[in-house]
């Protein structure tokens, strides 16, 4: 993190850092099978994930990676398809998991539910 002086005062750059939920942090959380998840990651152990609040993002534009949707979230919420929330879901092959901005979090949350 980096700080500048000014007139002899010290500023640091404001943390992005999403909104917890009872402690628990806001994740993108990719498995081998089962898809992409975003959701409050409740439990880990292992590869067995427990997410709250959580969304299946099947498809998106407006973000290269889930590194740049975890960090940006996405520049296109009309052309992606994330699914409705569940309250909660137990994955049981996870590889992978990524803390979220706040601006990517609040991108995420906003993409209107894909149903049928």
């Amino acid at each position: 993190m980096k700080e500048i002086i000014v007139n002899g005062v010290i500023y640091v750059p404001k943390e992005n850092k999403a909104q917890e939920k009872d402690g628990m942090k806001y994740c993108i959380i990719r498995t081998y099978s089962a898809g992409v998840f975003a959701g409050y990651l409740e439990s880990r152990n292992g590869k067995e994930v427990k997410i709250r609040d959580a969304r299946r993002l099947w498809y998106w534009e407006g973000a290269c990676s889930l590194s740049q949707l975890a960090k940006e979230g996405t520049k296109k919420p009309e052309k992606c398809k994330f699914a409705v929330p569940v309250d909660s879901i137990l994955v049981l092959e996870a590889i992978e998991i990524i803390e979220t901005t706040a601006e990517a979090q609040k991108s995420i949350m906003e993409v209107p539910e894909w149903k049928i």
